[in-house]
């Protein structure tokens, strides 16, 4: 199962609260109680995203995290990458991976190669902005056929 952390997925959610409010700055703690978060994560959380450089850190009484740069500048792509590393589904897709003793040889190489970009160019086209808008309640889900009338009931 491919499936990127709890931290990430929390990252992802922290960071919709920046999105939603860019105007002003935001702490841990604030955060922590927003999302229902415990705060030890939040800060671990935050601090990976600064030192991926999506959120900037302010001192001061006013101080807290705020975006680098505007949300519709922000992917998701960028937000997995703080906070795991480059997208790479197999090991002979890691950018500093080491090399799979069976790469020479391996008949689907090329084709995980081949996902792999195409899985990172999914997450690059989601914005930020997009994430911090919702979705309408029932976006994506079947319609449901509708029960057929009954006449003379």
């Amino acid at each position: 199962m491919i499936r990127m952390t709890k931290l990430t997925d929390y990252a992802s959610v922290l960071m919709t609260f920046f999105a939603r409010e860019a105007d002003r700055g935001h702490n841990a703690r604030d955060l922590a109680a927003e999302a229902h978060l415990p705060l030890p994560t939040v800060s671990k959380v935050l601090k990976s995203l600064a030192r991926g450089g999506l959120l900037e850190s302010q001192r001061g009484l006013k101080g807290g995290y705020a975006l680098s740069r505007p949300a519709e500048e922000i992917s998701l792509a960028d937000i997995l990458a703080a906070m795991e590393g480059p997208v790479s589904l197999t090991q002979c897709n890691e950018p500093k991976g080491d090399a799979c003793p069976h790469e020479s040889l391996c008949p689907v190489r090329d084709n995980w190669r081949r996902i792999n970009v195409v899985v990172r160019q999914a997450l690059a086209n989601v914005t930020l902005a997009e994430m911090a808008t919702p979705l309408p309640r029932f976006f994506g889900a079947p319609r449901l056929p509708q029960a057929p009338s009954v006449r003379g009931a």
